[in-house]
């Protein structure tokens, strides 16, 4: 089968809910004094991705596709014997990694052992189908409880150790399962807030109590995607490597500006590759996680 070159230009530059109840909203994080440039999003979700140990490659992609029940999309060679492993999600996707990068921290563990991304969020229909999808293939059942507002959720872990809230919806819109969302314990809340809001340009919603977790968490949201972000305390090591989180923009310029009169820090340089119409830059946030932003049809 061939391979459009908008998955391949995706995929080569990857190489590399609770009880949702709803708090007064307290005080804003303070925000920033420089320029508001945001994001200009083409696409009504966020892309999200996960590196792990190649011997973990095969159960990975059966787990993902198998188990949590994901459209699997045309796998991309990258030479070199690397491959980038493709899951639709609603408008976005999920994009598996073998491998990891040199130059990150990795620190699987629970959902409190880290700084960085923890886990994600999927919500499914059918409680009793998914159970049985884990037993069949193997994987620890997962426990589930009820939250409230007749939904259950239980945590559970890929074949790479990552942590995954499971959550149960029955007979709810087809929208309700189309989404992701990505769960941060940060360092500084209200760095992190103020990065995710006005740096990043998402949508600031109120603060949730996740009986699951235990945690008090602060959303921010774009379409089919929702960053929470929570805080255990400081001191806590980090996790830069083991998730990320992809934009797809328009107006990639007028963001790495913005990143650099805000001194964020640069993971990788605006830049793209030779032969192809793209142009990215990849961004850390105050902890370390990477915020790649990606923008074709870009010729200068």
């Amino acid at each position: 089968m061939r391979i459009s070159v908008h998955k391949a230009l995706i995929a080569a530059l990857l190489l590399t809910a609770g009880d949702a109840i709803a708090q007064s909203p307290p005080a804003r994080a303070p925000a920033t004094a420089e320029p508001a440039v945001r994001p200009q999003f083409a696409q009504g979700s966020m892309n999200v991705y996960r590196r792990f140990a190649p011997e973990h490659r095969d159960t990975m992609i059966a787990f993902y596709e198998k188990v949590l029940g994901l459209q699997p999309l045309e796998p991309i060679n990258l030479g070199g014997g690397q491959q980038m492993i493709l899951f639709r999600i609603g408008s976005g996707q999920i994009k598996l990694a073998s491998g990891l990068k040199e130059d990150r921290h990795y620190h699987v563990g629970g959902v409190d052992d880290a700084t960085g991304i923890r886990l994600y969020t999927l919500t499914f229909p059918d409680e009793a189908a998914l159970v049985a999808r884990f037993r069949a293939a193997g994987h620890p059942t997962p426990v589930f409880r009820d939250i409230g507002g007749g939904r259950r959720a239980a945590l559970a872990k890929d074949p790479g150790g990552f942590s995954l809230e499971l959550v149960i919806v029955p007979n709810a819109p087809a929208q309700t399962y189309a989404g992701v969302e990505v769960g941060i314990n940060v360092s500084d809340l209200a760095r992190s807030r103020a990065f995710y809001r006005d740096f990043a340009g998402l949508e600031e919603l109120a603060p949730v109590k996740d009986a699951l977790l235990g945690v008090t968490k602060y959303p921010y949201r774009h379409g089919e995607t929702v960053i929470n972000l929570w805080s255990a305390g400081r001191g806590l090591p980090a996790d830069t490597g083991s998730a990320g989180i992809q934009y797809v923009i328009t107006n990639i310029d007028a963001v790495n500006a913005a990143a650099q009169a805000r001194k964020v820090t640069v993971e990788t340089p605006l830049g793209g590759i030779p032969g192809f119409d793209v142009r990215t830059v990849w961004l850390n946030d105050p902890d370390g996680v990477t915020n790649y932003f990606y923008e074709r049809g870009t010729a200068k």
